[in-house]
């Protein structure tokens, strides 16, 4: 074996794996391989301060590309602010920290194929490793039904001060249209932000061209002129019903997946950094105990994996109620319902640590949908059905 560590892509859920195992220990050979001639700067991984443990919030928070005490949200008819902290990391930071903890990574390597001793690289090369994962992103699977949060953001360096104080997670303010529509803004400095337009849809068509102008067009609107500076788009899963047994019985054998290529995301909002890190000290408590190979990580990740899958039941069902229960111009109403409740809950909610108490809160009162669609919505098994 010519590694300890091997990892198929340099995204967020390898960069952090790799970066939690080299920091608890130095002494392993850890290496990425990607396809791509070097970092993006088409991603930025955001994510609440409570959604985090101590320890992480200390790990990232010299590669942090912004950190705001509060964030905000604005509806129709209500807007709040939320007094948790928010924070950015973005490619180039966290692969530096990965890179300056000792990691290899290596560009340019377009993987034959992968299995769990190690990979082929198309120009014939093999790399061998004691433990092999695969973090290449988001794949179609039998076992996991999902609606899909698309996105195209531009970042602008404006003129004059934008007068943004702090990240606007959703401003649904904005005409709605294929779904659920709204603008995510981050303010990275006072002249310098992120206008993104986001819409939870049925299908995985994207036109960059339209939202990149949407997102234009809000700009515009909001008086700020300047210069554009990138873009990033994504097209991320959101989890309808998930069969996390299923899915690990494909995977008993091969490298071990992690990231969204295993379904481990925020079933409702798709973000991936809470539960990528997670995943990451669980491999480096591998590491710690000389314990990583293929086979004592695939074990443990599937422990945690179905675990997860349980504690999500509830978040994976109000996203049927969104999709499959409400009309595509009215599911800004659930959103803006959910926003009035109190603030531990809504911070429980994003960290995925919903109690059974928070879960009555969120159903009862005002039905946000007819009672006989919301019992419609209970089971998943016919949502996998349709995919099998």
């Amino acid at each position: 074996m010519n590694h300890d560590l091997l990892l198929a892509g340099a995204g967020l859920s390898g960069g952090l794996i790799a970066l939690a195992v080299r920091q608890a220990r130095p002494d392993l050979r850890v290496t990425l391989l990607d396809r791509a001639a070097g970092p993006s700067d088409g991603h930025t991984w955001s994510c609440h301060d409570t959604d985090l443990a101590p320890h992480w919030l200390d790990r990232l928070a010299p590669i942090r590309r912004g950190a705001w005490p509060d964030q905000e949200v604005s509806f129709p008819g209500h807007a709040r602010r939320l007094r948790a902290g928010y924070g950015s990391i973005d490619a180039r930071g966290l692969l530096g920290a990965v890179e300056a903890a000792g990691a290899r990574i290596r560009w340019n390597s377009d993987i034959a194929g992968l299995d769990q001793a190690g990979a082929t690289l198309a120009d014939g090369s093999r790399l061998t490793a004691r433990c092999v994962i695969d973090a290449r992103g988001a794949q179609p699977s039998p076992h996991l039904a999902v609606g899909f949060q698309k996105f195209v953001g531009v970042e602008i360096r404006t003129d004059r001060p934008h007068g943004v104080q702090r990240p606007m997670i959703m401003d649904a303010t904005v005409t709605q249209q294929d779904g659920y529509r709204f603008i995510y803004l981050l303010p990275f400095s006072p002249d310098r932000i992120l206008i993104e337009d986001t819409r939870y849809s049925d299908g995985a068509d994207l036109d960059d061209e339209e939202l990149a102008q949407a997102s234009l067009d809000y700009a515009r609107q909001r008086g700020w002129t300047g210069t554009e500076l990138r873009r990033e788009r994504g097209i991320l899963p959101i989890a309808l019903a998930h069969d996390a047994s299923g899915f690990w019985a494909d995977h008993a054998t091969g490298p071990v997946p992690v990231g969204l290529r295993a379904g481990l995301f925020h079933p409702v909002t798709g973000y991936s950094l809470p539960y990528a890190v997670q995943v990451a000290d669980l491999v480096a408590d591998l590491a710690r105990r000389d314990a990583l190979t293929t086979d004592m990580l695939r074990s443990a990740l599937r422990d945690f994996a179905l675990a997860r899958a349980r504690k999500d039941r509830f978040l994976r069902l109000l996203n049927r109620m969104l999709f499959r229960g409400c009309p595509p111009e009215r599911r800004y109403l659930l959103l803006q319902r959910f926003y009035r409740l109190p603030e531990g809950l809504i911070e429980r909610f994003y960290a995925g640590r919903l109690t059974l108490a928070d879960q009555l809160r969120i159903v009862t009162g005002k039905p946000p949908i007819p009672l006989g669609q919301a019992m419609r919505c209970l089971p998943e098994t016919p949502l996998l059905q349709e995919i099998a």
